[in-house]
């Protein structure tokens, strides 16, 4: 079933007077429970510009897009940013708890649903704290567990492990894969990493320089469940790692030639 149906969508806009045209004829679809990664090599192409359209914080220039949304109950979309998106004065039990109280749920469902997620994050232990008593990476654990909470139809996440160590970053992904195939949420996730596309998605998309245009789609048939062990030892995920490498090369160039010029 089709989740997700983008058609010839663009977005240009004007910035310090000049014309910039950031997604140009975008055309995608995403079945449901598919977890799709964005990868794009040059600052600039469009990836966050995409994201954003989709979780209607903006509009596109043209074009369309369908969400098909099983669940009218439901928000449409939850989206977790780069930098954490925890409110400071809450803490981290009611972070995760925020959306399910701003839909008015009944107390005993949000109380259900919060320990679930916060045990599924493991920050149980740590629910009383408040986000200036957390590291990076517990506050994006805690942005995680508020948005699988809340049962969005879609999740988008927008690099969201970029600012963690590779210590930390390995074991929320290994989380994420863990919530994501119990709960089988259709996800677009934004990367700037290699690995962590091969790590977890079903598709990758690569993105040319800007304007952004999806210009390879690669999909990722190595078994679930996965470790970085084993997708950095696999010759099949190694040759793609290879071309895909080739591929984000080749348009940081493209872009530096475009800045230039």
């Amino acid at each position: 079933m089709t989740k997700i149906e983008i058609t010839d969508l663009s977005k240009h806009f004007i910035k310090k007077n000049k014309y910039i045209e950031a997604l140009q004829n975008i055309s995608l679809t995403i079945k449901q429970g598919e977890f799709v990664c964005l990868l794009g090599g040059p600052s600039g192409c469009g990836k966050t510009t995409l994201l954003r359209i989709l979780a209607n914080l903006d509009k596109p220039s043209s074009g369309d897009i369908v969400i098909h949304q099983t669940e009218k109950k439901n928000p449409l979309q939850s989206m977790v940013f780069q930098e954490n998106g925890v409110i400071p004065w809450l803490t981290v039990e009611e972070n995760v708890a925020f959306g399910l109280k701003m839909r008015h749920m009944p107390q005993s469902f949000i109380k259900e649903r919060t320990e679930y997620y916060l045990q599924k994050v493991g920050l149980t232990n740590f629910k009383h704290l408040y986000p200036k008593e957390l590291s990076g990476g517990m506050k994006q654990r805690v942005s995680i567990g508020r948005a699988f909470a809340n049962d969005p139809e879609i999740l988008l996440m927008d690099e969201p492990f970029a600012a963690l160590d590779e210590q930390n970053k390995f074991i929320l992904q290994e989380e994420l894969l863990s919530i994501w195939q119990e709960t089988k949420k259709t996800v677009l996730f934004i990367t700037h990493s290699i690995d962590e596309a091969l790590l977890l998605s079903d598709r990758i998309l690569l993105m040319s320089a800007q304007p952004g245009q999806i210009i390879k789609d690669i999909s990722i048939e190595i078994e679930r469940p996965r470790s970085i062990e084993k997708v950095r030892s696999d010759p099949k995920m190694t040759k793609i790692f290879l071309d895909i490498w080739n591929h984000l090369q080749s348009e940081v160039k493209k872009s530096r030639l475009l800045n230039e010029s």
